[in-house]
């Protein structure tokens, strides 16, 4: 079904990069076929720029076509209203949305608008938490001992996070796991568990037990691993006691 787009001038970019000059393919060829299914009919129909034609569909031209090159100047196509078969060529050809775009002012507003309103959100959260909160979010975020840094510096690297992976560090403050994994991560700074072999095994390190807990599995990381096994059935009982251990 062709569609029918508002008459207005209209921008194209290349999405990567900005050659001097780019000519794009404008004729159905063996190595590079250009095509569009129509649904309705349930057929790939031929797309072939005419500029004095009135459809960009071979099957509704004539044989005296005119195939002028479509060249792309330091990365734009400015396609004029009155030029509606070449939008609509570019419109349907294959390669829309991957070698080039239309520039959708209004669309790319609205979302750095939504990008802008994300990273103001993620900044209010991060000057909001309290001191051990931003110790829970420093040890799991950047997995080193928040005790090693000033309040000063614990702050001025948890904005930064907040602020260049605004989406990464939301996601972090509201993912339950968080204070779990900072637990985790306490266990090791206090030296009541530790890793051996590379980190490839974990071992309790308290006065009255010394013994393996578990070997890290190939590929994951050795406080994740250690947090899956504190949270089952096995490792239940060996939580409690660190956690008593936490809390004196």
């Amino acid at each position: 079904m062709k569609t029918k787009q508002e008459i207005k001038d209209r921008v194209y970019r290349l999405r990567n990069g900005s050659p001097l000059s780019y000519t794009i393919q404008t004729r159905n060829a063996v190595n590079f076929p250009l095509m569009w299914y129509d649904e309705e009919k349930n057929i790939n129909r031929i797309l072939r720029y005419a500029s004095n034609q009135k459809s960009p569909f071979e099957d509704e031209q004539d044989g005296n076509y005119i195939t002028p090159p479509v060249v792309f100047e330091d990365g734009f196509l400015h396609v004029p209203k009155t030029n509606p078969i070449l939008q609509i060529f570019l419109h349907y050809h294959p390669q829309n949305g991957t070698l080039f775009e239309e520039e959708n002012k209004e669309k790319e507003a609205f979302q750095e608008v939504e990008e802008l309103n994300l990273e103001v959100d993620a900044l209010i959260e991060a000057k909001s938490l309290q001191i051990d909160q931003l110790e829970m979010v420093f040890r799991v975020i950047f997995g080193r001992d928040p005790s090693s840094i000033s309040t000063a510096e614990l702050k001025r690297d948890i904005l930064i996070f907040a602020k260049q992976q605004p989406k990464e560090f939301l996601r972090f403050i509201n993912d339950p796991e968080l204070k779990f994994q900072s637990k985790v991560r306490l266990f090791f700074e206090h030296n009541f568990l530790a890793l051996r072999n590379q980190n490839k095994e974990i071992w309790f390190n308290t006065a009255g037990n010394k013994k393996k807990m578990m070997s890290v599995p190939y590929g994951e990381e050795p406080y994740d691993a250690a947090g899956y096994y504190l949270k089952s059935d096995d490792g239940l009982e060996a939580l409690k006691g660190l956690e008593a251990m936490l809390e004196k």
